[in-house]
Order: structure tokens, then C-alpha cells, then sequence
């Protein structure tokens, strides 16, 4: 359990600067320059995750079980993460709705995908991990939002000759609607069972 709790503080710490930290994030760059500044970031946060997947991998060897979902919940499950396929799409594609819209769908994907874990896990691991990732999804999302306005307090109004380049472009949607629906076919029925060892589908 150590190893797990180790890699979360590393590597939702990390990326938490922006969260807690704003102020130092801002002051650290300019004193050591962007590059230097994103290769301590990367680094630990490479070191988070390893030490996150070697705890995980260690404690489901004996899992401590807190409580027993439903049935159901797997099916919700399932059904959440093909939301949370199409908003991590929708970070990558240009002028889609979500991005559009939700304006940082990649933070939401990762709060539907640990809100879907948390629903259809009750080992104490699963908790721990999937709900510290939620609670940084929560805490993330309320502070780019936050930031959003203040970067709108502080710009001019949009004329009308650019508003257009703003609006979500039909085709984009669609694209990112379907190319999520096969990211999230192929996590389901492939590679869930064959990298973690479970199936979604029980």
C-alpha cells in the first residue's frame, strides 16, 4: 500500500501545481525556464506512476474487500466509459462540441472514468486509487474554470467577424462521437482483459 499512496502523491502532485500552487507554478518557471520546469514535472511524474502501478500491482494480490457492488454497477460502469472514450477524443480533436463547450474534456474524461471505477470496485486499492483520481478530477475541473473566467475578465469582447471560429463544427463531432465509440469497443473487449486481467464485461 505504500508504493500506491507514494505514487499518488507524486503524480496527482504533480499535476496539482496549477491547483494549489499557481503562484510558485508561475514563479518557478520564469527562475528556471519552461523546458527545465516541464523536465522535473515529467520526471516526477514518471516516477509517480511507476511507483502507482507497482503498489497497485502488489496490494490486488490481497485484496481487502470493503464492500460488494451490484451487479448493476458494472453495467454503469461500462456505460460511463464510453463517455469518458469520447471525451478523451474530444481533448485531441479541434472544434469539436465537447471541447467547444466543456472546454477541457480531457480532465473530464479522467473524473467519469474514476467515478465508473469507484461504482464497480470495492477492494480498498480500487478506492483509494480510483477516488483519489476523482477528487483530482473534481478539484482540477472547478480550477480551470476558474482560471477561464479570469482569462475572460481580462480580454476583449469577441467580435462578430471571429465569433464563427468558436462554434463547433458538426463533422468534428461526429468524428470524435465515433472514433470514442471504437476507442472504448476496444478497451471493453480487448485490452481491459488482456493489460489488467479483468473483463468489464464480468
Amino acid at each position: 500500500m505504500t508504493w500506491l499512496i507514494l505514487g499518488l502523491v507524486l503524480f496527482l502532485g504533480a499535476h496539482s501545481t496549477r491547483i494549489f500552487a499557481e503562484g510558485w507554478r508561475s514563479r518557478t518557471i520564469a527562475a528556471w525556464g519552461e523546458k527545465p520546469f516541464k523536465g522535473a514535472y515529467a520526471l516526477v511524474s514518471l516516477v509517480g506512476f511507476y511507483a502507482l502501478i507497482v503498489g497497485y500491482a502488489q496490494v490486488r494480490l490481497e485484496p481487502v474487500v470493503i464492500w460488494q457492488p451490484p451487479v448493476a454497477t458494472r453495467h454503469i460502469s461500462v456505460l460511463l466509459m464510453l463517455f469518458a472514450s469520447i471525451l478523451l477524443v474530444a481533448a485531441y480533436i479541434p472544434a469539436n462540441l465537447f471541447k467547444v463547450r466543456l472546454r477541457h474534456p480531457m480532465v473530464l474524461s479522467v473524473k467519469v472514468w474514476a467515478l465508473a471505477h469507484v461504482l464497480s470496485n470495492g477492494n480498498l486499492a480500487d478506492l483509494i486509487l480510483f477516488g483519489a483520481f476523482l477528487a483530482w478530477s473534481v478539484m482540477n475541473f472547478k480550477s480551470a474554470r476558474a482560471r477561464d473566467r479570469t482569462q475572460a475578465e481580462g480580454q476583449a469582447p469577441v467580435s462578430d467577424a471571429t465569433a464563427p471560429s468558436a462554434l463547433p463544427r458538426t463533422s468534428a463531432t461526429l468524428i470524435t462521437v465515433c472514433v470514442g465509440a471504437v476507442v472504448w469497443g476496444l478497451i471493453t473487449f480487448v485490452l481491459h482483459a488482456q493489460v489488467v486481467g479483468v473483463s468489464p464485461l464480468g
